[in-house]
């Protein structure tokens, strides 16, 4: 038999790959075969389809946004190969609360969304864009690093009684200074001494990683679009720079709402008949992002409504008087916003942020789709 369209599920893993074919005349799954993690087996599996769809078959295959990132795509797409990268968020679930999970099945069910156009497909960043968003997850892997390594000096000192009793925050320079100068007996003294080591380092490291960011975000591609996000309060070089390479096409997600959706910022809802109930937030879409503009969210809850500081300032200098006065409504917006629902409200400090996380999304979303009016 002769169909036009074959669409081919790929259930992908780092040590094998599953395939199936699903038209939409069968309306079913057919020809599972579980093959090693290679695209050459994927073309040779298309090759064995043509024996028996037809050589004149149409193919389209798609993956799960996962593990393997977009190389798959770009190895198929070289042969020229119709591939798409569905999001795992868009796609068509198995109901019920007793499922029975399988790489057949998920193969199965990756053609069927295909076929029947039950997702969203991921956006495919530029070369460019790929390595910036590899270069800034590397700089957040070694902030992590730097957070666990000052938890562990605090809970060293802890654990034998040495307790920083001079007043003000921990991490300040008096504070690094009073840990300097600690003289444990034996070898906790060595013990101490690497851990400052390692705190250095990673300090040092991260200094120079965020030097580079400056220098990747004023580049000819970025630049117009990073001074017109870090206009926003909490939003610098990094934070701008990130949403831009992560998102890609904002025009993608129209209109606003749909681009705080994207980042998994909304509500979930539980509905039944009459009864309607607000979860929440859906945390579905990229982590990476949600969690930056949650981290900016947090300048909104401080400070006096309207102020402006003399960075903030700075940074939107040289844009435009329009994009400008944008800027200042959502600011003021935003943390008018904010004590409303803390004092006004008695909403939890951690609820509110996220609210204006979700709103800020959508200020972005207006800046960089040009809807500023």
């Amino acid at each position: 038999m002769n169909y036009n369209t074959v669409y081919v599920g790929m259930d992908v893993h780092k040590e094998s790959f599953s395939l199936c074919s699903f038209t939409i005349e069968e309306d079913k799954a057919s020809h599972a075969q579980k093959v090693e993690s290679d695209y050459k087996q994927v073309l040779k599996y298309l090759e064995f389809l043509r024996t028996i769809y037809g050589k004149d078959a149409y193919f389209i295959c798609g993956y799960e946004a996962g593990c393997l990132g977009f190389t798959l795509y770009h190895q198929l797409t070289e042969h020229h190969v119709n591939c798409v990268i569905l999001a795992p968020t868009t796609m068509l679930q198995q109901r019920g609360k007793k499922k029975i999970k399988t790489d057949k099945r998920d193969a199965a069910l990756i053609g069927r969304c295909l076929a029947q156009h039950n997702y969203s497909p991921v956006h495919i960043p530029t070369e460019q864009d790929e390595e910036t968003k590899e270069y800034l997850r590397m700089r957040t892997d070694h902030k992590l690093a730097l957070k666990k390594i000052k938890q562990q000096i605090l809970a060293f000192c802890l654990r034998h009684n040495y307790r920083y009793e001079r007043g003000g925050s921990h991490w300040t320079q008096t504070h690094i200074k009073w840990l300097r100068a600690l003289t444990p007996d034996g070898l906790y003294k060595e013990i101490l001494d690497e851990y400052l080591l390692i705190f250095d380092h990673l300090s040092n490291k991260l200094e120079r990683l965020e030097q580079r960011i400056e220098e990747l975000g004023s580049r000819e591609e970025y630049g117009a679009d990073v001074k017109k996000l870090t206009c926003l309060l909490g939003v610098k070089t990094q934070t701008a720079l990130s949403v831009i390479v992560e998102a890609g096409d904002f025009k993608r997600a129209a209109p606003a709402d749909r681009f705080s959706s994207y980042l998994g910022l909304v509500s979930g809802v539980d509905s039944s008949g009459d009864g309607r109930q607000r979860l929440g937030i859906t945390k579905a879409g990229n982590t990476h992002v949600r969690r930056l503009l949650v981290e900016a969210a947090q300048s909104y809850s401080r400070g006096q409504i309207g102020y402006k500081s003399r960075e903030l300032k700075a940074r939107q200098s040289g844009n435009t008087p329009q994009l400008i006065a944008y800027a200042d409504k959502a600011n003021e917006r935003l943390r008018r916003r904010y004590y409303k629902m803390v004092l006004g409200q008695n909403k939890r400090s951690n609820v509110a942020k996220t609210a204006i996380a979700r709103e800020l999304a959508c200020f972005m979303w207006g800046m960089m789709t040009n809807h500023i009016a």
